[in-house]
This record gives structure tokens, sequence and C-alpha cells, in this order.
């Protein structure tokens, strides 16, 4: 997989080293040539120097393909902007990172529904350490190496039960989410339906199969008429 990080900040290089060390290739982007000379010294990737939120820059990032553009700066504005470019310039996945949690239902009416909120995240984490203890509050997304992954459901596996996926030994399905900003989490799958965002948990070992299993096929051409 090839993605592009906009924001050499500590959490953009972290993320790039970790995508690196999984063995994909990563672009990092940032305007401060500083940052990316630091970054330079440790990171083994592809590196633009230029303002991120630009098409031309992430043009330049993009090259002949690109399979998700993740926005780490630390300004949320800065980072819609950036995923909405990255839209149009043909990013499949943008992912920006969104610290006010006020400007999150204005990323969901731009059709940003891969969010990063690591502020919510963390208080989450905290509350649940304070309530139940932290061995009950141990988070699976770095729990061993298992992750947490939601996959939409397409026109393909509609209809389909959580019986008829052949998944990996190193993923297993816990519910998925539903309805309205996806506020209803299912565990009792029945019959899953287009839309729904069907979560598991699995090894990183298992993210490439999962990805091939729920990759919808590409819509044919239309015929040329006459």
């Amino acid at each position: 997989m090839r993605v592009v990080i906009v924001g050499a900040s500590r959490f953009g290089t972290s993320t790039a080293q970790e995508l690196l060390e999984n063995g994909h290739e990563v672009v990092l982007v940032d305007e401060n040539p500083e940052r990316l000379k630091a970054a330079r010294e440790y990171l083994d990737c592809g590196m633009v120097e230029g303002d991120g939120s630009l098409p031309t820059v992430q043009r330049d990032a993009f090259g002949d393909h690109a399979d998700a553009l993740v926005l780490l700066t630390n300004m949320d504005d800065v980072n819609i902007l950036s995923a909405v470019v990255g839209r149009s310039v043909g990013f499949p996945r943008v992912v920006p990172q969104i610290v006010r949690p006020e400007l999150v239902s204005v990323c969901e009416e731009l059709g940003l529904t891969d969010l990063i909120t690591p502020h919510a995240t963390v208080a989450r984490s905290i509350v649940r350490v304070v309530e139940g203890g932290a061995e009950a509050a141990l988070d699976l997304r770095f729990y061993k190496g298992v992750q947490v992954l939601g996959y939409r459901i397409g026109k393909r596996c509609h209809g389909w039960t959580a019986s008829d996926f052949e998944l990996p030994e190193q993923a297993r399905i816990i519910g998925l989410a539903r309805g309205k900003d996806e506020a209803e989490f299912v565990f009792d799958i029945e019959e899953l339906r287009e839309g729904d965002k069907l979560i598991l948990v699995a090894s990183p070992k298992a993210h490439a199969k999962l990805d091939a299993i729920f990759a919808e096929p590409d819509a044919p051409e239309p015929e040329p008429e006459g």
C-alpha cells in the first residue's frame, strides 16, 4: 500500500515509521524543510516539500498512484481542506485528524467518514481506566498488535451474513455500526445491508487479506452506443 502523509509532526513521523515497518510505501509532505531534514535521518521514505493542502503538491506526492492520504497537521481546518482537495486529486481514501469535536459533524456533512480523533480516543481510555481499572481498559487497537478495523459493506455483500465471509485465522467479526451517523452498534448480526460498517479485530498479518475480501469490484465501463 502507498500512503501519503501530510504533516511531519511527531505524530506524522511516528505513523510513517509504523507504516514502513509494516512493509508499506510512504510519502511524507511538509512545508517546513527543517522538519523533513530531521525526518530523513531515520525515515526511508519519499518526501515532498510544500503546502499539503494544494492540489499541485498533492499530485506530486500522489505520483502514478496512491492508496490513502492521511492528514496529520496540527490544524483541523488545514486537515479538512486537504482532505477535500485529496478527494478531487483522486486519492481513494482520505483520513484527516480532527482535534476539535465541533468539527466532526462538519466532516460528516462533507462525506469525510474516516476520522482520527486522538483527544476523544484518549479521553475514552482514561474514563475506562478510572471506571474499571487498567486491565478492563486495555485498548484492542494496540494490545499485542491486534487492531480494530471497520469495513464498509458495498453492493456485492448486501444481504450476506457473517458466516458468508471466509476470514483469515487472525481476524474475527465483533459487530457492526449501523443507522444514522452509525450510532447503532449491533452485536447479533443477521443480514448485512449496504452501507453498514463491519467491525473486526485482526492482527496486522490479516490486513491485506481483509482488504481483498471487502474490496468492491470496479464498475464495468459502459458499452459504446451505436
